[in-house]
C-alpha cells in the first residue's frame, strides 16, 4: 500500500523532524487506526531506505503519523512512501 508525505508534525512554536504525516487515499478515520504498528519505508533519490511505524492517526481524514529513527530531509515531501 502507499501513502504521501504531507508534511513534518509541527506546533506553533516547534517542529519535529523525524515525524511526519501521511496521507492514504481512501482511508477514513477508523480505517486509519487500523493502520498503527505499520511499517513505513522511504527511498531516497540515492536510493537509501529510511524506516519507520505508524503510531496514531492524525485528524478526521484518515492521515495517519509516522516516526522514523532518524530527521528526515525537505525533499521527502510530496513523494511515496509504502506501507508494510
Amino acid at each position: 500500500m502507499e501513502g504521501t508525505i504531507v508534511n513534518f508534525r509541527q506546533g506553533r512554536h516547534h517542529q519535529t523532524d523525524n515525524q511526519l504525516i501521511i496521507t492514504i487515499p481512501g482511508y477514513d478515520k477508523e480505517k486509519a487506526s487500523s493502520l498503527v504498528g505499520k511499517e513505513v519505508v522511504w527511498k531516497s533519490p540515492a536510493g537509501k531506505e529510511m524506516k519507520g511505524r505508524i503510531s496514531a492517526p492524525h485528524g478526521n481524514s484518515g492521515a495517519v503519523r509516522a516516526l522514523f529513527e532518524k530527521g528526515m530531509p525537505g525533499q521527502c515531501f510530496g513523494t511515496k512512501v509504502d506501507i508494510r
